[in-house]
């Protein structure tokens, strides 16, 4: 069953429209995703769907009786009320229902034999309609969803007024969430979750029977949990089967197939421009003017739909030592413990990726190698001509009042105007906006002026706190192909899973009490966790003091020696995915009429058919191998 039918929906600010024809349906249970580059619309579609905007033209239509439920990006909770009750609120019809049953069952003790009867069977409906709708287990429900959107037992009987703006959010989502409605509209749902909630919330909306659509920067979430995806670009969108990494390949399909189809005919179109310009006053003028007639009838392509990314780079400075950080027995402590005693060496080259829940004290342990908050024991030594550029998760290392053109200049360098207008442009700042202030900028763009203050420093050490922040996917994917060609060390923290995955290749897992090394990226960790749920809970309560060394993780890895080379997991699902949308395509193909006239062609499809078969049940083995091993 169709929920919810778009169709030609258009929204103009000004002159520009922001949403040109906008069509798509969504049935009932499907998981939408729907991604497109920051400002191009994407919020605004929401309100027009959630009925906060009217569209200029076009339709929105839900199925009848489709309850709608749409989460914002900013929170507007206020009052005496509890976060509990808050909570309890949503099923208001079941407490009702609970309350008549309750007065039901009063006026039973007391009502004639004539009226028992009644009184009696109208008692069993309702608590047949409440035992139904789990009107019993409100308490259960709503303590699993705020437990697993982080909210402690002490913060239940919190006011709301005393929560902070991420509290209040994440309220908003847990809401949402214990509401159930037939469709949700989720705008960005893992703002102010931590790793561990985000997880929960992706297994949480898998296994709900809600149909949804989500905007994230989460390419995590987005692949655990969409089965569809919409892109938004230049007002309208285009679908595609799958979750985020199908479309990220069929896109990349899609693109070379446009670029060949719109090449081949820009082509024709200039020698027939040519042919009409050499002979148009000549011999051949009838001819020229037949191909005039020809070229006003051809149907023009589209340029390809491109969506560009700026070529980020980071000049990686002199050459360091071998050792680039070496820390001695680190302890840190405020409140609690943060961690103790902790050893550590980061070498040249190597992609460090910090891990762990809010305010285990991932950020402080980057300022204490930064020399900003000096540990309370051990030391930290820098290697040989290590050269730090710090990329601070506040955006708070530029001059914020001085126009972006001077305030990329890093202090102590000469910088001309047009090396750092082209510095800049590689980072996706160009035209006007050079001379706005810093502090005048979007999110996205303040962050890409402040990665490209990075580059001008020209430093050897890259150590970035959240980088990714109020980065699109393209940014984002961008941002990972530079770091990963970066010829100097990197130490980063972040909550996206898939920026550790593409980037690191070591974590210090941050815990309560304790850090952990591990040698690999985010799926190693996660493999690591499959064998040993105790050994990865970044959660947990645990107030140990131990680590894992470098040596112990190589010993679990040669535990069993490798049948398949070397492969990060990561790229070996794209290419499964590529390999079962090969094989979905080839049995497509043996259905038509056309190829079943023509046994050669039905040879030949069926003997790639068996090929793609093998390939996969090779890949699906590396892949195991993959995740246990690497």
């Amino acid at each position: 069953m169709i929920v919810l039918t778009v169709s030609g929906v258009a929204k103009r600010y000004g002159a520009d429209p922001v949403l040109a024809g906008v069509s798509f349906d969504v049935r009932a249970g499907e998981k939408v995703g729907l991604v497109g580059p920051n400002g191009v619309g994407k919020t605004t579609l929401f309100n027009v769907l959630a009925g906060v905007d009217e569209p200029d033209s076009g339709e929105v239509r839900f199925s009848t009786g489709v309850r709608v439920g749409y989460l914002e990006q900013h929170a507007s909770l206020e009052g005496s009320q509890t976060v509990w009750e808050a909570s309890r609120e949503v099923f208001r019809d079941l407490l009702n229902l609970a309350n008549e049953a309750e007065l039901v069952a009063t006026q039973m003790a007391t009502a004639e034999d004539s009226q028992r009867t009644l009184l009696e069977k109208k008692f069993d409906q309702l608590q047949q309609e409440l035992q139904h709708r789990g009107g019993y287990e409100l308490d259960h429900r709503i303590e699993r969803v705020l437990d697993g959107l982080g909210f402690r037992k002490d913060e239940f009987q919190q006011p709301l007024g005393q929560l902070s703006g991420g509290q209040k959010n994440r309220l908003l989502l847990a809401k949402l969430l214990l509401w159930e409605p037939d469709l949700m509209l989720l705008d960005e749902p893992s703002n102010h979750l931590d790793m561990e909630a985000t997880q929960w919330l992706e297994g949480y909306l898998s296994a709900s029977s809600s149909a949804l659509i989500v905007v994230s920067h989460d390419r995590f979430l987005l692949n655990q949990v969409t089965q569809r995806t919409l892109e938004l670009f230049e007002g309208t969108t285009d679908s595609y089967k799958g979750n985020f990494l199908a479309y990220w390949r069929q896109k990349e399909e899609r693109l070379q197939s446009q670029r060949r189809t719109y090449e081949r005919q820009q082509d024709e179109i200039a020698r027939i421009e040519d042919f009409i310009r050499r002979n148009h006053h000549g011999q051949k003028h009838a001819q020229a003017e037949d191909r005039r007639k020809k070229l006003e009838k051809i149907e023009r392509v589209d340029s390809p739909r491109e969506i560009l990314a700026p070529a980020m780079v980071f000049p990686a400075g002199q050459r360091a030592g071998d050792i680039v950080i070496r820390a001695a027995g680190l302890t840190k402590a405020y409140e609690f413990p943060l961690f103790e005693k902790f050893d550590f060496t980061i070498e040249r080259g190597q992609k460090w990726g910090i891990l762990g829940p809010n305010g285990c004290g991932k950020t402080t342990l980057l300022r204490c190698i930064t020399g900003e908050v000096k540990p309370d024991e051990g030391e930290i030594r820098l290697g040989s001509n290590v050269e730090i550029a710090y990329f601070d998760q506040l955006l708070t290392p530029m001059d914020s009042g001085a126009e972006l053109l001077e305030a990329v200049r890093p202090k102590g360098k000469t910088i001309t105007e047009q090396m750092r207008r082209d510095l800049l442009a590689r980072f996706g700042l160009t035209g006007d906006i050079v001379f706005q202030k810093a502090n005048s900028l979007s999110g996205g763009q303040r962050n890409r002026a402040c990665l490209a203050f990075l580059a001008a420093q020209a430093a050897n050490l890259l150590i970035l706190d959240e980088p990714t922040n109020h980065l699109d996917l393209w940014a984002r994917d961008a941002l990972e192909a530079c770091l990963k060609g970066f010829a100097g060390t990197v130490l980063l923290v972040s909550h996206d899973r898939f920026f550790l995955n593409r980037v690191a290749d070591h974590l210090l897992v941050v815990e309560p009490g304790r850090i952990r090394t591990i040698e690999g990226n985010y799926d190693t960790y996660l493999a690591l966790a499959r064998r040993d749920p105790a050994c990865a809970a970044a959660g947990s309560n645990k107030r140990e003091s131990s680590v894992t060394s470098r040596d112990q993780d190589r010993q679990l890895a040669k535990r069993k020696r490798r049948k398949f080379p070397y492969r990060k997991v990561v790229d070996i699902e794209a290419e499964i995915m590529e390999c079962e949308a090969r094989l979905e395509e080839l049995h497509e193909s043996l259905a038509s009429p056309e190829l079943l006239r023509d046994g050669q062609r039905i040879k030949a499809t069926k003997a790639e058919v068996d090929q793609q078969r093998s390939k996969l049940t090779t890949l699906y083995e590396h892949w195991e191998e993959a995740v246990e091993l690497n």
